[in-house]
């Protein structure tokens, strides 16, 4: 298990057999661009079904918060934040969209989506 990961936790979803969606804004993500070693700054935002497991949110907190230092490229960060949250809770469905400050003249967002295999 990878160190950012250690820091989610969950609960187990009082309603898992009812499709609702929950969604989390976090509008102080930072990073730090690679390339120029500049922060980025982001409003991240998670959307997911739950399946058996939510997000814990102080957890969500401390792990968005583990990336202030990293140097990741948008595109990278919003699909590991993906990869991380899906491997933790397992959702039926998932949705994350990085919205980052513009950057020399250029505005970008990221969105990465996951949808759990019917099997």
């Amino acid at each position: 298990m990878n160190e950012k990961l250690k820091l989610l936790e969950v609960f187990d979803n009082s309603y898992p057999d009812r499709d609702y969606t929950v969604i989390h804004e976090a509008p102080e993500f930072t990073s730090v661009c690679p390339k120029t070693g500049q922060p980025d700054f982001a409003t991240i935002t998670i959307e997911y079904i739950p399946d058996k497991l939510c997000i814990e949110l102080k957890s969500l907190k401390f792990y968005l918060n583990s990336y202030r230092n990293d140097g990741i490229y948008f595109e990278n960060v919003t699909n590991k934040i993906l990869d991380d949250l899906v491997e933790i809770c397992k959702p039926r469905y998932m949705l994350v969209t990085a919205d980052f400050n513009v950057r020399g003249g250029i505005a970008s967002t990221v969105e990465a989506e996951y949808f759990k295999e019917n099997k």
